[in-house]
Formats: C-alpha cells, structure tokens, sequence
C-alpha cells in the first residue's frame, strides 16, 4: 500500500507503513518504534568522528553509508 495520501496521525501508522515497505526485487524493511530516552547536548570530539567506520556509497555517499562496526 502507498503512504501517499494517508494522514500519518501517530507512530503506530507511521511505523506500520514504513514496515510495510515492499519492492518488486524483494527488497522487505523492518521497522519498530524506539522509545528509549537520549541525552541532549552531547559533543562529538573530532577524534571520535574519525573513529566512526563510515563507508560512502559512490553514488550520494552523503545519503547512501553504511556504519561498520569494530
């Protein structure tokens, strides 16, 4: 089903309709909502940015990453 059109009134619909995502090459998605609470403010050093194992996909790398771990 598409989203385009349905009122995206709560998380529940919002999770259910990205969950529901289907593509004809096979391509499923799963999806739930994370309710755990995040500290604001926190500050990223320069360092631990590096650290991050990013890697860019050639073709919108700014859109398309994957994060590695270890």
């Amino acid at each position: 089903m598409n989203w385009r059109g349905r009122p995206l009134v709560s998380h529940e619909v919002i999770v259910n309709l990205i969950a529901n995502t289907k593509t004809r090459s096979g391509l499923t998605v799963q999806a739930e909502l994370d309710t755990a609470e995040y500290p604001k403010g926190l500050v990223i050093s320069d360092a631990q940015m590096a650290d991050i194992k990013i890697d860019r996909n050639e073709f919108h790398g700014d859109w398309h990453y994957c994060i590695r771990s270890g």
